[in-house]
């Protein structure tokens, strides 16, 4: 079995810095040429905070115009495929989850909720508002100065709560915020367990939820029931190794716990329209 491409923050040519976080400028990235990123993932959180952008990116197979304003969060192990135009200006930032809220539950909360949007984008004021913390990170990141891993965890935190602040300005919905805990709750089991367990009621089991109680939450955010919303993490991670690897078949069936190959690739074919095998022709040189 393939594995799908993954990134580290820190390679062994960069040298050791911090292992957990790490922060850009995309000026000095870019440095003067496109930055162009075949399908791949990361083990950490993935910021790109663009004050000025263009290009493409593909975020687990959803497309977006890069532009002027906007942030990018990605998740570990959402797979994504980049195109950034020089001129574009911002930063980059890498983080994983126990250099933000070592031990922290409402830090790891805030970080999730933070990340349950693939994509943001702001006013000039708006993006002024997050360009501060960014530039205090950066700054820090650099200078090295006493307890700069604590200022950099502070600017994060204000980071993280002005762009909530945005989206829920930005949304016409009424946000229920421990019906929106509790779907984030669920969506970090999904990424964990999808491969041992398909089954709703155990994920509400473990949730210390009934049945109709996650069905409830998931419907009122979501509109769709927790089986569904399995489903479509299954298929989610089958694309995701049929575009980025050259795994056979029956290799992602077994992965993603089929025994059955032959079932695995009718369940397939129901949520998609196509076979494995043609999903793969035709979307790999898309």
């Amino acid at each position: 079995m393939e594995n799908i491409p993954v990134r580290n923050i820190i390679t062994a040519e960069e040298g050791e810095l911090l292992n957990n976080f790490r922060i850009r400028d995309l000026g000095d990235l870019l440095s003067g040429k496109d930055m162009v990123q075949a399908l791949h993932r990361h083990n950490f959180f993935y910021i790109l905070a663009l004050k000025k952008g263009k290009g493409t990116h593909e975020i687990d197979f959803t497309s977006y115009d890069v532009a002027d304003n906007a942030v990018f969060f990605l998740r570990p192990g959402q797979v994504h495929q980049l195109t950034l135009k020089v001129g574009s200006t911002g930063y980059l930032m890498s983080l994983k989850a126990d250099f933000y809220s070592p031990q922290d539950k409402s830090g790891y909360q805030l970080l999730r909720k933070a990340s349950s949007m693939n994509h943001y984008r702001s006013d000039n004021d708006g993006f002024k508002k997050l360009n501060i913390p960014m530039a205090g990170i950066f700054q820090e990141y650099n200078s090295k100065q006493e307890q700069y891993q604590e200022v950099i965890r502070a600017n994060l935190h204000i980071f993280f709560v002005e762009l909530i602040r945005q989206y829920n300005k930005a949304s016409s919905a009424d946000v229920n915020l421990y019906t929106q805990e509790r779907l984030e709750e669920f969506i970090a089991l999904l990424e964990a367990h999808i491969t041992s367990i398909k089954q709703a009621s155990e994920y509400a089991d473990m949730m210390h939820l009934s049945l109709y109680q996650l069905n409830t939450i998931t419907k009122s955010t979501l509109g769709k029931t927790c089986s569904e919303m399995i489903n479509e993490h299954i298929i989610l991670e089958a694309k995701r190794h049929l575009l980025a690897t050259s795994s056979q078949v029956n290799q992602i069936a077994d992965h993603l716990g089929y025994e059955d190959v032959s079932y695995f690739i009718r369940f397939f074919k129901k949520h998609t329209g196509y076979s494995p095998e043609l999903f793969r022709q035709q979307f790999r040189s898309a």
